[in-house]
């Protein structure tokens, strides 16, 4: 069978993950049969499903006759062998219970045509001995979503010891029919690839408080902000669940052994029935507190060591069991983890060597297994080597002499493009960002193919969140040093503030502190609208460092500037486009293009002219007479330049100018 022949599919199971499934399905174009052991259930998850479509219909992602479709194409069982009649594919979503499963997998084999495919939902439970309890082993793999499928892109398909390549091919192109993308789980083991890479960095989290080496907050800011991860450790295990996380590492302990032994801290909160966000309370209070509310001025080094040295040994441990690629591992938990960067990338950026010191300390002092090293860690920090290779981490700057650490470029267009390239610490800023910003700038000055300046963070999550904290925190009580860093980042900001060249910053997602000031030094600021602001230096007892105080109410206004910093509050990008601060906002997925076309539209413009006008109005800005002096001196220079007769001339053709700069 190949997926031409795939025209109905079987879910079995209408809750949260089986309608979600059924849903996407649907909206692939195929026939779906959505089963449940009662009638209560299966109409529940239909109506949730009617309640998905009106949601993408409101968004406009679909179109009314489509939702209509869709919905046309689901009908509702209980019967099982009604709901199986005739399908190509069967995915089991019933709770996760061995027992239950069993039971569904006997009731199939009696009812499900002889050539179609099985495929389990299941987050952690064993293919190979799922399988085994199914007539059809070799038809018979994993096929992971991720909550809610709808949204989630990201399908994990699991192979069994007995699954044959060619099961796995068509879970796979159907993963790809339904829009997901799948990432091959070659053999089975425990947690698969997100479980096993997320779950014990939980796990280590909690060991780290339960042992009073650090207290939840710090944890979590060290995650979230140290690490650049979407949530705190403690702030995901809430939101998913303790319980879901618990249970998963019970099993793996079971499976694989008591380096995956639960924390004894996880252990009191399930007891307690503290589960998280669902019951109320977890490590945070839902009900009358604030919930999760991660301070970002809390980031410990020796937390984040830790951490990244347990997640290290889990993604060698993957790739040294043949469980999956790097590359695999990378995509599965940027996409499943929401992570802006793959751990392995993430790694690689790091020294290896350090982090097997902290796993053999740890070892050594604790005798706890989960911080038995691998071999083939060992064996990439004894080969200097990483995770990806040497020749798969090289800089992506190119060959265009623009060779940077922290930062890449590229010029196309006559746009020089500069990636604040740090995603998965949210492009926090540093020393070497500064001055590699500032060198960039300067070249491209000297640089005759750049005639303007676009300047946006990689990944979707922050253009930056400031500066680099961890950094900050290690010259706490170093005035020189702290003052060195305030005035490189003056000079940077100022220098892009005062180049020739106009200068686009496209903001998309947290522009904070460092970050808000780095825009600041730009000419023109277009934002997504998913963007945050804000100067959040009170907080932390300090003040912009990098020229907020000074460029800010400049583009606002004192009074505005004023409540920004004072208040240290968070504003959304249409909130700042009314202060006067951004001058677009756009949809989320139309930010880096239309960043890129505002520089280059900027690019097409006069040169000369553009550097005349920002000199006069920069000089004008605290001294008008001096101002209007060089713009009447620019004014009568203009006239004597080539732009422009080839401005006057296109306008008096009704055509677009060419301006050499000349």
């Amino acid at each position: 069978m190949d997926i031409d022949d795939v025209n109905a599919v079987a879910v079995l199971g209408a809750g949260s993950m089986g309608h979600g499934i059924a849903e996407v399905a649907a909206l692939a174009g195929f026939e779906v049969r959505l089963r449940d052991i009662e009638e209560e259930f299966v109409r529940n998850g239909y109506e949730q499903i009617e309640w998905s479509l009106d949601k993408l219909v409101e968004q406009g992602q679909i179109s009314e006759s489509d939702a209509e479709s869709t919905l046309d194409r689901i009908s509702t069982h209980v019967d099982i062998a009604e709901a199986v009649d005739d399908v190509d594919v069967v995915i089991e979503a019933v709770p996760e219970k061995v027992s239950i499963k069993r039971d569904v997998y006997a009731d199939l084999a009696a009812a499900a045509p002889d050539e179609a495919v099985f495929a389990t939902n299941t987050s952690s439970i064993s293919i190979t001995e799922l399988g085994e309890m199914t007539d059809r082993p070799a038809r018979f793999c994993g096929m992971h979503f991720f909550n809610p499928p709808i949204r989630m892109e990201l399908v994990e398909v699991i192979s069994g010891e007995e699954t044959s390549e060619s099961t796995l091919d068509l879970v796979t192109e159907l993963a790809e029919e339904m829009g997901k993308t799948p990432v091959r789980v070659h053999k089975d083991s425990p947690g698969f690839i997100v479980n096993r890479v997320l779950t014990p960095l939980m796990n280590e989290a909690a060991w780290i408080v339960e042992e009073g080496d650090a207290t939840v907050a710090e944890v979590d800011s060290t995650t979230k902000y140290g690490l650049g991860l979407p949530m705190g450790s403690f702030e995901l295990a809430d939101q998913v669940g303790i319980d879901v996380g618990y249970h998963v590492l019970e099993y793996m302990q079971e499976k694989i052994g008591d380096a995956y032994r639960p924390c004894p801290l996880l252990e009191a909160k399930v007891e307690a029935g503290d589960l998280g966000k669902k019951t109320g309370a977890g490590f945070y209070d839902y009900e009358s507190g604030d919930g999760a509310q991660v301070p970002s001025d809390q980031v410990r080094e020796d937390v984040a060591d830790r951490l990244l040295a347990v997640l290290a040994n889990e993604v060698a441990g993957l790739i040294e069991n043949e469980v999956a690629e790097a590359e695999a591992i990378d995509t599965a938990v940027k996409l499943g983890g929401r992570w802006a960067d793959g751990p392995a990338l993430m790694l690689d950026e790091r020294d290896l060597s350090e982090l097997l010191d902290v796993l053999d300390e740890r070892y050594e002092e604790t005798g706890e297994e989960r911080y038995e090293a691998v071999s083939y860690l060992r064996e990439l920090v004894d080969a200097g080597s990483s995770f990806h290779g040497s020749a798969e981490v090289e800089d992506a700057n190119g060959d265009d002499g623009y060779d940077y650490d922290a930062v890449t470029v590229e010029v196309r267009e006559r746009v020089g493009h500069v990636v604040l390239d740090r995603p998965h610490r949210m492009n926090t800023i540093t020393d070497t960002i500064l001055e590699e910003l500032r060198d960039a700038v300067e070249r491209f000055e000297d640089d005759e193919e750049v005639r303007s300046v676009l300047i946006t963070g990689a990944g979707d999550r922050a253009f930056s969140a400031g500066a680099d904290i961890q950094a900050m925190a290690g010259g706490a009580g170093d005035v020189n040093r702290a003052a060195d860093l305030s005035r490189l980042g003056q000079e940077t900001f100022g220098r892009l503030e005062s180049s020739e060249l106009p200068v686009v910053a496209g903001v998309d997602g947290y522009c904070l502190g460092g970050g808000m000031e780095l825009a600041t030094g730009a000419d023109l600021r277009v934002a997504s609208e998913r963007s945050e602001f804000g100067q959040p230096e009170h907080d932390l007892g300090l003040i912009p460092g990098w020229g907020g105080t000074v460029r800010l109410q400049r583009i606002v206004g004192m009074g505005r500037a004023k409540e920004i910093i004072f208040t240290a509050d968070r504003y959304d990008a249409e909130t700042m486009a009314d202060y006067g601060f951004v001058n677009e906002v756009v949809a989320n997925e139309e930010l880096e293009a239309r960043a890129f076309e505002l520089a280059r539209d900027l690019a097409a413009g006069p040169p000369i002219a553009q550097r005349y006008t920002k000199r006069a109005m920069h000089r004008g800005w605290d001294d008008v007479d001096a101002g209007l002096d060089v713009e009447a001196q620019s004014f009568g220079l203009l006239f004597d330049t080539e732009d422009l007769m080839t401005g006057m001339t296109a306008f008096m053709g009704d055509s677009e100018p060419e301006f050499e700069g000349k």
